[in-house]
């Protein structure tokens, strides 16, 4: 008999869950288990048959979220190794043992002489889904998007500790059911950081990081390889930095000896930011202007020259019903720099919206140059950071999509 309510999967639906994909749709379910939002569900086929367990969701399309599956079983539903016995219990030591593998892997990573921000859980990519762990030096971020990781949220702060972080604040999806106790906005569990902004170093470069007004946790950590690979190659170049936010591209070309940047963000608050992180670095000693300003606006508006062009703009595609939409934005904004950016240059351009994937995306800029009429070369696809793993069951974890261009 199964110690958690059972999830019973229509016939002939089992072939995601054999494969290992740890999202199961409302449409394949036969049976809804009796359970609360949030509950840990067996996940079993027509025929009975023990395949998962996951997080349940009852009025979300993705009806559960698997973090558990029974070892030994192949895609076809043969059993290829060792049967684990599953009546499992998920307890304390279990989660923690998932942190700890977690952090393990990101200190393999992440030099922590030059470092000290970086992501310890990325959801699906760490066989956790609905949590989001961000570390700024001691303290962790931490962003809750289902109930069943909130409900687990004792669990992983007492994890967190273990592993001496000392400052823990949690930001939740304003649809999150909240657990009884926490006030329904975000908060910081226990001790609050004495001093905000935080100062943290990325590659060496300082940055101020604040979990409380931040968008996400504060940070994009997710661009880190590639600022620094835009350091690489500033050397003595003009650089237009667009949807700047807090300024990470423009720091690290600055970093890299760029002559000149400019920064434009729509939000007063992240040009402010911007210019901060500028002087943390730089003081006053270097060429770099901040504007406020509409990006496509300004685009249109300019007749200035750059060596390079920083396209890292905002999902525009938060579903796939936004994916036609969010395709014209793209390919407006890429012909924009296409048709502004001076020859033998390069364009740094980016999607992190995840229903629009790699191939589209190419698709979308090909179609910005070809209208634009400039002859481009890809030099390198870019991607999320290391310590942003893609379970390689999930490809929908690889949500941040690039490409460094020449634009001859």
């Amino acid at each position: 008999m199964s110690t958690y309510p059972v999830l019973q999967l229509q016939p002939k639906k089992e072939r995601a869950v054999l494969l290992r994909h740890p999202w199961i749709f409302s449409g394949a379910v036969k049976k809804l288990p009796n359970a609360a939002n949030g509950d840990i569900v067996e996940v079993r086929t027509a025929e009975g048959q023990t395949l998962a367990w996951g997080f349940f969701s009852r009025e979300s399309q993705i009806v559960c979220r698997l973090f558990a599956f029974v070892e030994g079983l192949n895609a076809t539903g043969k059993w290829a190794g060792y049967k684990l016995n599953p009546a499992m219990q998920f307890d304390t030591a279990f989660w923690e043992n998932k942190i700890s593998r977690a952090l393990a892997l990101r200190r393999r990573l992440i030099d922590s002489t030059t470092t000290n921000c970086y992501r310890l859980l990325h959801a699906e990519g760490d066989f956790m889904p609905g949590v989001i762990a961000d570390v700024y030096d001691h303290t962790v971020v931490l962003q809750i998007l289902i109930k069943g990781t909130e409900n687990l949220l004792p669990v992983i702060e007492q994890a967190l500790r273990r592993q001496g972080f000392r400052y823990i604040f949690v930001k939740s999806k304003s649809s999150s059911h909240h657990l009884e106790g926490l006030p329904k906005e975000n908060c910081w569990l226990g001790e609050p950081h004495p001093k905000l902004p935080i100062e943290v170093k990325e590659h060496g470069i300082k940055f101020f990081v604040n979990p409380e007004k931040g968008q996400k946790t504060g940070f994009f950590i997710d661009q880190r390889e590639n600022r620094q690979l835009l350091r690489s190659l500033s050397q003595g170049k003009r650089m237009l930095n667009t949807f700047a936010y807090t300024g990470g591209f423009s720091v690290y070309a600055l970093a890299g000896g760029a002559k000149e940047v400019v920064s434009i963000d729509i939000s007063k608050e992240a040009v402010e930011l911007s210019e901060e992180n500028v002087r943390l670095n730089f003081g006053t000693a270097v060429a770099h202007k901040a504007i406020i300003a509409d990006c496509f606006d300004y685009l249109r508006q300019i007749n200035e020259d750059f060596d390079i062009i920083v396209l890292d703009p905002p999902a525009f595609a938060k579903n796939a019903r936004a994916v036609p939409n969010a395709s014209r934005g793209y390919k407006d904004l890429n012909y924009l720099a296409f048709k502004k950016i001076k020859p033998q240059s390069l364009l740094f351009t980016f999607s992190c919206s995840q229903n629009i994937d790699k191939v589209l995306f190419q698709k979308i800029v090909f179609g910005a140059a070809a209208d634009a009429g400039r002859e481009v070369k890809i030099l390198q696809h870019l991607e999320q950071s290391a310590d942003h793993p893609v379970n390689i069951y999930h490809p929908e974890g690889e949500y941040l999509k690039g490409l460094m261009l020449w634009v001859e």
